[in-house]
């Protein structure tokens, strides 16, 4: 099956899961390292309280596909500089991690590689938000809170503290560093997919950050990202021109440091949302708001299914699981 097929019946199957009723709408993309490049949209990109269609051009609050085309590109680039050591502990840019416990506090050994490959132990999320309104207040908890230890698992934590560090490394807030080219830290309303309604908030949120923590911190490192299909397809394909030109960038990215993890990505596994097709050599990510990205290095090529799943409300099934594997496993040809 050449790929025109198989993406036409990649999108057959999304397109069946909006017509469902499981998401509201979304986007397909996919680019070869060649150079070709297939997009399609289907349903709505919002229903209440107004409905609008889903286009190609359509904006999307990426959710955490900002750990690693945001925060896990301007870390390695960092280290690539020699500006970081990915094995320091996080104390050597935010020496007032738990400053108060320096010789007891665990926080206080954790590196920047471990962060980078969820391995740290924090837990995976926290209601940062509801302890207040500043921001400056709220780093300061996320600093000096005691973090319960548990297993090594996947942690927006983990992201908001390299995020922290990157502000202090680089003298200024998140939402004041460069998103990338075809990014941005919000959306035009018109323009923007919506996400939820969110109680907290008192609206449906469209074009503004979904996150309570990100959007309580005004930026952060786990989220914030927004951008289009064309533009998440760029940052693919920049990756897969490095790796044909040599670069040892995207090596080092799908370079474990977990069992399931590399630096950032998700590398693959049984059950992983960039389904059983893919090489071992395949990088992926996914946002809660509905997203995804999965680049294959061997296969030479790439694709995104970015979804508005979360709208109206993240309390719904919307099947996002099998979903991504089922897109997946058309992508490549398969049944």
């Amino acid at each position: 099956m050449d790929r025109q097929a198989s993406f036409d019946v990649a999108f057959a199957r999304f397109e069946t899961a909006v017509t469902s009723g499981n998401v509201p709408g979304g986007v397909l993309g996919f680019v070869s390292r060649d150079g070709a490049r297939m997009t399609r949209a289907a349903g709505q990109a919002q229903l209440v309280p107004e409905s609008r269609p889903m286009t190609v051009d359509t904006w999307f609050d990426l959710a955490s596909l900002s750990k690693v085309i945001l925060t896990t590109e301007r870390i390695m680039r960092h280290a690539r500089e020699g500006r970081i050591n990915l094995d320091a502990p996080l104390t050597t840019l935010i020496p007032d991690l738990r400053q108060y416990h320096p010789d007891t506090a665990w926080e206080r050994q954790l590196t920047i590689r471990q962060c980078l490959g969820h391995q740290t132990g924090l837990p995976p999320v926290f209601p940062i938000y509801t302890y207040g309104s500043d921001p400056d207040l709220l780093r300061a908890f996320v600093l000096q809170h005691e973090w319960p230890r548990g297993e090594a698992v996947y942690s927006c934590i983990n992201f908001i503290l390299l995020g922290i560090g990157l502000e202090r490394l680089e003298g200024c807030r998140i939402r004041d560093m460069d998103p990338g080219f075809g990014f941005a830290f919000s959306g035009k309303a018109p323009i923007t997919a919506a996400t939820e309604y969110c109680n907290w908030r008192g609206r449906v949120l469209v074009g503004e950050v979904h996150d309570e923590n990100c959007f309580a911190l005004q930026g952060a490192g786990n989220a914030g990202l927004f951008g289009t299909v064309s533009s998440v397809l760029d940052f693919a394909q920049d990756l897969l021109d490095k790796e044909a030109a040599g670069d040892s960038h995207p090596r080092l990215l799908r370079t474990p440091v977990g069992s399931t993890r590399g630096h950032g990505w998700e590398l693959p596994h049984p059950d992983w949302s960039g389904g059983g097709q893919c090489s071992d050599q395949t990088i992926g990510h996914t946002g809660f708001t509905g997203t995804g990205l999965w680049i294959d290095f061997a296969a030479g090529h790439a694709w995104s299914l970015l979804t508005n799943r979360v709208h109206p409300s993240r309390f719904r099934e919307s099947d996002i699981i099998p979903l991504r594997q089922a897109v997946a496993t058309a992508i490549y040809g398969k049944d």
